[in-house]
């Protein structure tokens, strides 16, 4: 790797290819990336159309018919986040690098990015529907995402008491059940597992073809399971300071995700013998649908 050799449009296309590969909350089935074409910059702001239902109207044989106008419940996505990475790329560290340095760095590079975008569209959950909210607290304004007081120390409460409850909200959200996802904090795997409903990747009845998928462990009720450390702990304090947790499930409808690399550039530094490189990340997500998610304020159990 040397600054010669350089060739800035390889290096953003693998690094945003790499980075996509690392992603949970980001991941091909958990958001989609309808708009992710006409990014020109930071400070974009894309448009999105939703129309209105049609109304079903009755008829009398020989009479009229009405058109309806379809409404637009205009969106806006805007591309308002802005991140970059810049390191030195020392020559004495390349000589004495064993093995492919440039691939290592590209890796580096792309999860860092990767895992600051998934902390960004991780906390998106806070504008989901009220009535898409699993808890034991209420008020006179609706459900409030709270730790809820119910245990979850047991599979079967884990499963009873969160799992199949976030499947009855999406059920009655009439979101499609082909392509949900639930994402799950690396404690709870350990509950799901005593679960005979949860069908693990190792098991031969898992689906193959996900078996790279980046946090990718299983089915359980309809739901491709996945893991991430970026799941949300929003009130560490909580059950002795075992947390409570964010337990979100949903379907990739319901949250629009744009990015790109602005801009990867590679300089000869002045004050010192390497390079350096630097790569410019803009994006902007936004929870166009939030009753096509549903969410838990789960306890950690003591123990895991």
């Amino acid at each position: 790797m040397t600054y010669t050799n350089f060739k800035p449009q390889l290096w953003s296309h693998v690094l945003l290819e790499a980075e996509k590969k690392m992603l949970v909350f980001g991941g091909p089935g958990v958001v989609n990336n309808d708009y992710e074409g006409i990014i020109s910059g930071q400070g974009t702001t894309v448009h999105i159309t939703q129309l209105g239902d049609p109304t079903v109207s009755s008829y009398n044989t020989g009479g009229s018919i009405a058109y309806q106008a379809l409404s637009d419940a205009g969106m806006e996505l805007l591309i308002d986040q802005e991140k970059y990475l810049a390191v030195e790329v020392d020559d004495v560290d390349k000589l004495q690098a064993a093995g492919d340095f440039q691939s290592y760095v590209e890796d580096r590079m792309a999860y860092k990015l990767a895992d600051t975008v998934d902390q960004f569209l991780a906390g998106l959950y806070t504008n989901v529907a009220q009535a898409n909210i699993i808890s034991t607290n209420s008020t006179t304004a609706g459900d409030e995402i709270v730790v809820s007081t119910y245990a979850t120390s047991t599979p079967a409460d884990f499963y009873m008491k969160v799992v199949l409850p976030l499947k009855v909200k999406l059920d009655e959200a009439y979101v499609p059940a082909n392509g949900r996802y639930l994402i799950i904090p690396p404690w709870a795997e350990a509950l799901l597992l005593q679960t005979q409903a949860f069908i693990a990747i190792t098991d031969s009845s898992g689906d193959p073809s996900k078996a790279f998928t980046n946090g990718y462990i299983g089915r359980v009720a309809g739901f491709d399971v996945y893991k991430s450390n970026n799941s949300v702990n929003f009130d560490p304090t909580a059950n002795s300071n075992q947390g409570g947790w964010i337990i979100q499930a949903g379907h990739p409808l319901a949250i629009t995700y744009a990015e790109q690399i602005m801009k990867f550039e590679a300089i000869r530094l002045q004050t010192s013998f390497g390079d350096g490189l630097r790569v410019l990340h803009v994006y902007g997500a936004k929870l166009v649908r939030p009753d096509h998610i549903a969410v838990a304020g789960v306890q950690r159990p003591t123990g895991l």
